[in-house]
């Protein structure tokens, strides 16, 4: 859900002692089912928010209409501002009301609050496919960041090798499905895959975080180190305007449209596209199952690569197999 959504659900709540799904639908306008999914996903996250059933039943907040968020327990404001964190850092407006949701909290409960708002940055541009599952160790992981825990964990790198680490986690990355741990460590900060941790262990060692750190730059700084290795090799291809989508669906972010296929363009009406991978054999790999659709027109270690490929494939299926049928 929403984080300034999540809000004026929460600031409606406090101010009535019951409302059904409906009337928060029309005072939020938007549809009953997803009013109805706004107060499951609080209620379920932990936040005090419950359902009466029956005739003059809706959905309240524990003890009532109020005029702040003073009731609830150092676990609730944690829930919700897990809840509400992620999706304010793109709203200026949702930032601005968790700022004042902040104050309407006892002291006690206010540092929590913010390390909890700040803990997940979200990024909705995939390096990969989407759909993964959420790994279980993320809540786990979450609770140390906003309770500063140093962590042990058994990690397993992108050569295969695995080994035991303490890290003093900073924040947490959903990168469209895929998450990540960005942690200090003796040589710095450095992220991490939470799908490829095994053992996780939270201590109750305080970790050392800096007060001036910025999770979103930090991630940023991180993207823009791997785009640049992701996006070594460019090519040049010009395929039908149809088709620019599909290479865009392989390509993501590393794909440029040059002309958009007007025929006073390239040749034939056809859209000239630049797209881009790690090496000139990761782009020709991405194009070979084109054929003639793509017309590759460099640079040339792209086009060597493709014609080494194709020189493959014919050797290994240019002839029919002895006694198969051709």
């Amino acid at each position: 859900m929403r984080a300034d959504r999540l809000i004026q659900v929460l600031l409606h709540l406090q101010s009535r002692p019951r409302v059904t799904a409906a009337e928060l639908a029309d005072a939020l306008e938007v549809s009953v089912a997803t009013a109805r999914r706004d107060l499951e996903a609080l209620s379920a996250a932990g936040v005090p928010v419950y359902p009466q059933a029956g005739r003059g039943g809706g959905w309240s907040l524990l003890g009532g209409s109020r005029t702040d968020l003073s009731g609830l327990t150092a676990p609730e404001a944690r829930a919700l501002f897990l809840l509400a964190g992620p999706g304010a850092s793109s709203s200026d407006h949702a930032r601005a009301a968790l700022r004042k949701l902040v104050r309407a909290l006892p002291t006690t409960f206010r540092a929590e609050a913010e390390a909890a708002a700040a803990a997940v940055v979200v990024d909705r541009e995939g390096w990969s496919a989407a759909g993964r599952a959420r790994p279980p160790e993320v809540d786990a992981l979450q609770r140390a960041v906003v309770e500063r825990r140093r962590v042990r964990i058994d990690y397993t790198g992108a050569t295969g090798r695995s080994s035991r680490r303490v890290l003093d986690p900073w924040g947490l990355v959903d990168k469209d499905g895929a998450w990540y741990l960005i942690a200090g460590t003796e040589r710095g900060p450095r992220t991490f895959r939470v799908d490829r941790i095994g053992a996780l262990d939270v201590t109750d060692e305080p970790a050392v975080v800096p007060d001036n750190v910025d999770l979103r730059a930090e991630w940023d700084r991180v993207v823009g180190e791997v785009e640049v290795k992701r996006s070594a090799t460019w090519a040049t291809v010009r395929v039908a305007p149809e088709h620019v989508r599909v290479l865009r669906d392989q390509f993501g972010r590393h794909t440029v449209v040059v002309d958009d296929g007007d025929p006073a363009g390239g040749p034939e009406g056809r859209s000239t596209v630049r797209v881009a991978a790690p090496t000139p054999l990761d782009v020709a790999r991405h194009l070979a199952g084109w054929g003639a659709q793509a017309d590759v027109v460099g640079p040339p270690e792209v086009r060597a690569e493709l014609a080494r490929l194709g020189a493959e494939l014919v050797a290994a299926h240019g002839r029919t197999t002895a006694g198969a049928r051709p």
